[in-house]
């Protein structure tokens, strides 16, 4: 049996996509797994780094607005199409997890009458899952979506990262003692509360700049700070209270040592936040088409979080509220929430439902 599974770009589209062949793979070991990916995603490190097997087409890009790459995309996705079409031959599946790989690869498998599923993970779902959704009935989705095809998916959570997973599995016993052995394993005083602070794996220069111009307040009263500032950004300097680092390799740990994250609202931080935080400040990054306001509404709604747009973001916010923002984090729940850690599953039993029917 030959899986083939699609989803490139962002760590929201390869980090679920991973959780769900690592399933796949210990459920079905002789099977064949192959990834389709762009070279300018995260999936060329990640993929090959897990021992699944990449194949790459081109960056398909469609503009919201009128411009020379709107020209250019017809035969761009023309080549993909092409591309994805030969990746596929002698595939029994698709898998697609939305992103720049996934239309071309919905498409081909489509022209080749290979059954299609399809996982969501943003609350508002990108336009080429929405093409995709047209394509087949086996449809899961990460939380509730209210209009479209999407609207009627398999809601099966957000598929974890292995050692998130673990993490959650191995702390559900005794949250507290975790936490705090969390703090000690990154150097930070067990009885002092930890902020951990990250942008995504490039960082924003100019959310680094205001953290930076807020330390005083951050760090006020004992206050310990993990700032992953991004690996191309320079290192500010450290203090014993302020440890900058250019990318947190032990996802896990921050999230358990953290009493309060500030970080961006993607679909995997907010569902491990979910999973392993204590109380959340999202600042949505305003691109795309608004789906990380959307993706941090359901963990406002748990109590472990508020959102703030980027532009009310700056030192004199952060001096205001910083102890409010604490305060909140005490009142969260202390444990995680262990609803994604089937989503693997759910999706696996989706895949083999789609294999046995045969058809979308």
């Amino acid at each position: 049996m030959k899986i083939v599974l699609a989803g490139g770009g962002t760590a929201g589209h390869v980090e679920p996509a991973l959780a769900v062949a690592r399933a796949w793979r210990q459920n079905h070991p002789q099977d064949q797994i192959q990834f389709l990916g762009t070279k300018s995603g995260l999936e060329r490190d990640l993929v090959p780094a897990a021992g699944f097997n990449l194949s790459y087409i081109p960056k398909v890009v469609i503009p919201r607005r009128i411009s020379l790459s709107l020209f250019v995309a017809p035969t761009t996705l023309t080549r993909a199409f092409l591309q994805s079409r030969a990746a596929l031959k002698g595939a029994d599946l698709l898998v697609g997890f939305g992103g720049y790989v996934s239309a071309p690869a919905y498409l081909a498998a489509r022209s080749l009458n290979i059954p299609i599923v399809i996982h969501e993970a943003n609350a508002r779902p990108g336009l080429a899952n929405r093409l995709g959704a047209t394509f087949t009935k086996y449809l899961a989705v990460a939380q509730p979506i209210h209009s479209g095809k999407l609207s009627q998916a398999l809601i099966t959570g957000l598929p974890l990262r292995a050692d998130v997973a673990k993490a959650v599995r191995e702390s559900s016993s005794n949250w507290v003692t975790a936490r705090s052995n969390a703090k000690k394993s990154l150097g930070f005083d067990a009885s002092a509360p930890v902020i951990a602070i990250f942008f995504g794996s490039q960082g924003s220069v100019a959310l680094n700049k205001v953290i930076v111009a807020a330390l005083p307040a951050l760090t006020n009263g004992g206050t310990q700070v993990l700032h992953a500032v991004g690996k191309a950004n320079q290192l500010p300097t450290a203090t014993s209270s302020y440890k900058p680092v250019s990318y947190i390799d032990d996802m896990a740990t921050a999230y358990l040592a953290a009493d309060l994250i500030i970080a961006r609202s993607g679909a995997v931080t907010c569902s491990e936040v979910s999973a392993l935080g204590r109380y959340a400040l999202f600042i949505p990054l305003a691109i795309g088409n608004g789906e990380q306001k959307v993706n941090a509404r359901f963990v406002v709604e748990q109590s472990r979080g508020e959102i703030l747009e980027q532009s009310e973001f700056d030192a004199d916010w952060i001096s205001r509220n910083i102890d409010r923002l604490l305060q909140n984090s005490q009142m969260a729940p202390i444990n995680g929430n262990g609803s994604d850690l089937a989503a693997s599953d759910k999706i696996v039993a989706l895949m083999e439902s789609a294999l046995a029917k045969g058809a979308n």
